[in-house]
């Protein structure tokens, strides 16, 4: 494609993460770099995704982040500084007037550069996006810049994002698992982990086994059938060893006949996308555990503090969300479009990857699930493979910025 000279536009969608102003601080830097000598001029930011964009809700990303102090507190920011959306965009040729007025938009602004951070549904506003601008009278460069702390993504080795939440889960269960040994009394600890359909992140929970041998002792993930009698009979058996067991448990298991464990404490209620709303899978085990075998048992839910605790990022996880961003910009800026940056993992010892872009037809509404190598044969645990190959993605601690005792953050 021949260089198209014009500004840029960059939005978050779908929801938050730690990292993921890490990756609008290297679009930002990524468009600051070319600046003068490359074919982007403003970069604008979008509010709330496309929801924003179509209301013309947009920021001067160029003006406002005039000095290395505002990017880098960016960087250390958690959660979604341009604010985010879950918009379903209309399928190409169902609501072409919708496409139209966005475009509008485009000419309004002279944007001729697309970046979009976000995950799996935000792909899919990627893809049609570039779909109809690709037989429309309208030319841009289009890029997906992947975010999600589910890992799920398929064509790259793991997600910005991911290794900080995978970090936030490690350490937390490590200290659950030492607060709950002080007892001797028999007791069952459930410990609910975000993945809907993958368990990524709940087999974070085991990374200890290969750092100090502490682990939980079940780890139940949703690529497996969740079956109550085996887990009971887990249970049990993890009773006789020691008397303080700890349960790592995807909030999206589910039984043979495809139902949540947890889906009778929801209300059903789905979101743009059409995913029911999960949560109470601990909860549900833990009523069942309570009656079945009648120990002392709790559930804990880690909830939001797995996607927003910045106090506890991974550094290596910040360091390739800025790299993720500048090679964005760096390959729109060549001319390539209508693709998504992906990492790929060319050495395990030293760890090392190198960004490269895959078409974003080829990776939206597809799921990335946890190998099977990585999941026991008994399907209620991790393999040691598994651990080492979430290990490299938490090393480092964030270096924060705080003020009285408090992170400071960057509030746009």
């Amino acid at each position: 494609m021949k260089h198209l000279y014009g500004n840029a536009v960059v939005g978050q969608s779908g929801g938050p993460t730690a990292a993921i102003n890490a990756t609008l601080a290297g679009v930002i830097r990524g468009v600051k770099e070319q600046q003068g000598c490359g074919p982007i001029g403003t970069l604008y930011g979008m509010r709330n995704g496309v929801e924003g964009l179509m209301q013309e809700r947009l920021i001067d990303l160029s003006a406002y982040f005039d000095s290395e102090e505002k990017l880098s507190l960016l960087e250390h920011t958690p959660a979604a500084a341009l604010g985010s959306c879950r918009k379903k965009l209309p399928k190409v040729g169902e609501n072409d007037a919708f496409f139209e007025s966005m475009i509008a938009i485009f000419r309004k602004y002279n944007i001729r550069y697309f970046f979009y951070i976000g995950g799996n549904d935000s792909m899919d506003t990627v893809a049609k996006l570039s779909e109809y601008t690709r037989s429309h009278d309208y030319e841009m460069v289009i890029l997906g810049v992947p975010k999600t702390i589910d890992n799920d993504l398929v064509g790259t080795d793991h997600t910005p994002g991911f290794g900080s939440a995978a970090k936030y889960i490690s350490v937390t269960v490590q200290e659950i698992i030492r607060d709950c040994a002080v007892y001797q009394v028999p007791a069952v600890t459930i410990v609910e982990i975000m993945g809907r359909d993958a368990g990524w992140l709940t087999a974070s929970s085991a990374i200890g086994r290969v750092v100090n041998g502490i682990e939980p002792d079940l780890v139940y993930l949703p690529e497996r059938v969740f079956d109550m009698q085996r887990f009971f009979a887990d249970v049990r058996a993890s009773l006789e060893k020691h008397p303080n067991v700890v349960v790592a448990v995807s909030e999206g298991v589910r039984f043979a006949d495809g139902h949540y464990v947890g889906e009778g404490t929801q209300t059903g209620a789905t979101d743009a996308f059409g995913h029911a709303y999960l949560a109470g899978t601990g909860k549900a085990l833990e009523l069942a555990v309570k009656a079945e075998i009648g120990c002392k048992v709790r559930s804990i839910e880690l909830n939001l503090p797995q996607r927003c605790a910045a106090h506890l990022a991974s550094a290596t996880d910040l360091s390739e969300s800025v790299a993720t961003g500048k090679a964005a910009v760096k390959a729109a800026a060549e001319g390539i479009t209508r693709q998504m940056m992906t990492a790929q993992r060319v050495s395990d010892d030293p760890y090392t990857i190198v960004y490269e872009p895959k078409d974003v037809s080829e990776i939206a509404n597809k799921i990335r699930y946890v190998d099977d190598r990585f999941i026991n044969e008994a399907g209620n645990h991790v393999t040691d493979a598994c651990c080492e190959y979430l290990l490299p993605l938490i090393q480092g601690e964030a270096a924060c910025v705080f003020e009285n005792g408090l992170p400071k953050h960057l509030i746009l």
